[in-house]
């Protein structure tokens, strides 16, 4: 293997642009895919190559190779490998920022995080190699000991989102590893360097060669033939609902084991006994935090009309500190991309044609950038009000800083109109009642409740997941709860 200036091999600084698939521990690949940083027009982000289906065999089958004498590690050793390479991200933690910075557009402060993020879940899921994953369990049978196992699926496929492009791969990734599982990943064509940061945290942790192997390159191209490979026992998805579902009915026509995490449309409740300050604060956090750019962010709020007046000024006031700029120095950082700006364009323009009232954010009416690469990709937190139930910016996904806000005549009302979507990702309530939160977390169909918390943000120990169009709702991620999905059961009866 050689390497230049540009190579990853280089040094964790700003000499890492090119990123390169990583198949049976080399890294290879012409890069001849441009990103630029959506906050500076013209200046390169990264490179990477366009992989192609023979790239992605080349992949499964060093995977298939290396999984064996992988899975044949003690749980302990392997769990030490990610151990080391979450310590490294840590080491590393500033200049795999600044990288994600460049290439997503988020603020270098939800970047360290995102980095440290990626740092726990590889170092949770390297302590569990020390826990038990079995049962021993008593038999109405004489003289018998029943015991459980849990053994990998083999070879897993990830393809990963570019919203958290160093987080997601992590904590897809740590679970399927700790089981024995060997990965292809193919991180989003976006993303490259952060996705190529986690590879070589675990390559120089000692992770032996084939064991973790990086495919870059299109959806179509890629993620298709890692669906269709039938070595690839399971796939985990995160993205759009649209693909999830195409990729679903691909493994499910050869029996394969899929995990989907897919769009959200997610709700808040805030009732009159609210403190209105708190309650905009909550939703500006998980609205316009991450530039709108989660899959859990807030982007629609129902209002009862004692607290109306008083939310929408306040939320008002906590929209103009979400200020759009670059994000190694801003509060709110770009859109990651020009088809992404004109999506949330076109989203909010068409809302006000229909009668909408924007409230904030109102420049981008009279904007005649719709994306163009020689503008930066600022896009202000919206505000929108005075929509109908069932308005496309109400029930569609956006995908960024924009939020739509209606009034309910009372909690009952309120909680049905959260529940109104094809959606089920994550849903939250501001309010002083006891009572109405423990209702609302029995009640509101979603796979996360957040009570006078933002619907954006995570803890990684505990399950993650929805309902509906948002998951395939059968296997949770993060938490140990994620090695369901990398791992099948085995029932042993021993007889003395």
């Amino acid at each position: 293997m050689t390497s230049t200036a540009t190579d990853v091999t280089t040094s964790t600084d700003r000499e890492l642009i090119t990123a390169r698939h990583l198949i049976n521990g080399e890294w290879l690949g012409e890069a001849d895919t441009e990103r630029m940083n959506p906050a500076r027009p013209g200046e390169l982000a990264a490179l990477s190559p366009s992989g192609t289906a023979a790239d992605v065999d080349a992949a499964i089958t060093a995977a298939a190779a290396a999984q064996p004498g992988w899975a044949a590690l003690p749980a302990p050793s392997r769990g030490a490998i990610l151990i080391t390479a979450g310590n490294l991200l840590i080491e590393r933690q500033t200049a795999i920022a600044e990288d994600l910075v460049r290439e997503e557009g988020k603020t270098l402060a939800e970047a360290k995080g995102e980095v440290k993020r990626a740092s726990d879940v590889l170092r949770f899921f390297g302590s569990l190699g020390w826990a038990a994953t079995g049962e021993v369990l008593p038999s109405g049978l004489p003289d018998t000991t029943i015991t459980t196992r849990r053994e990998p699926l083999g070879v897993v496929g990830l393809i990963t989102p570019w919203n958290f492009p160093i987080a997601i791969p992590a904590w897809k990734s740590a679970p399927a590893l700790i089981s024995g599982n060997a990965v292809v990943i193919k991180p989003a064509e976006l993303t490259p360097l952060s996705a190529t940061h986690l590879a070589r945290a675990l390559q120089d942790a000692g992770l032996p060669a084939g064991v973790f192997n990086v495919v870059h390159g299109k959806g179509r191209v890629v993620g298709d033939a890692l669906a269709r490979d039938p070595r690839i026992a399971g796939l985990s998805f995160t993205g759009s609902t649209n693909v999830g579902l195409g990729l679903q009915e691909i493994l499910n026509a050869r029996r394969a084991r899929v995990q989907l995490e897919m769009g959200g449309k997610n709700g808040v409740l805030v009732l009159d006994d609210a403190d209105a300050r708190k309650a905009a604060k909550v939703v500006a956090g998980g609205a316009f935090g991450l530039t709108g750019q989660a899959c859990t962010a807030t982007s629609r709020v129902y209002v009862t009309p004692g607290i109306r007046t008083a939310f929408l000024d306040a939320l008002t006031e906590e929209a103009a500190q979400y200020t759009a700029g670059d994000g190694m120095d801003a509060p709110m950082g770009a859109v990651v991309s020009g088809q992404q700006f004109a999506q949330n364009t076109a989203a909010v323009r068409s809302a006000v044609e229909r009668g909408a009232t924007l409230l904030t954010g109102s420049g981008i009416l009279d904007e005649t950038h719709d994306g163009d690469a020689d503008r930066p990709l600022y896009f202000p937190a919206a505000v929108l009000t005075d929509l109908p139930f069932d308005d496309a910016a109400v029930t569609e996904e956006i995908f960024g800083p924009v939020v739509a806000v209606l009034e309910v005549a009372d909690y009952e009302a309120g909680l049905a109109a959260i529940n109104d979507s094809r959606y089920g990702l994550t849903a939250g309530i501001c309010t002083d009642s006891l009572k109405l939160a423990t209702d609302f977390s029995a009640r509101a169909q979603a796979g996360v409740v957040k009570v006078n918390r933002p619907t954006a943000g995570l803890d990684l120990n505990v399950p993650f997941g929805g309902v509906k169009d948002s998951s395939t709702n059968t296997f949770r991620e993060q938490g140990k709860s994620a090695l369901d999905f990398f791992t099948w059961g085995k029932t042993v009866y021993t007889g003395v």
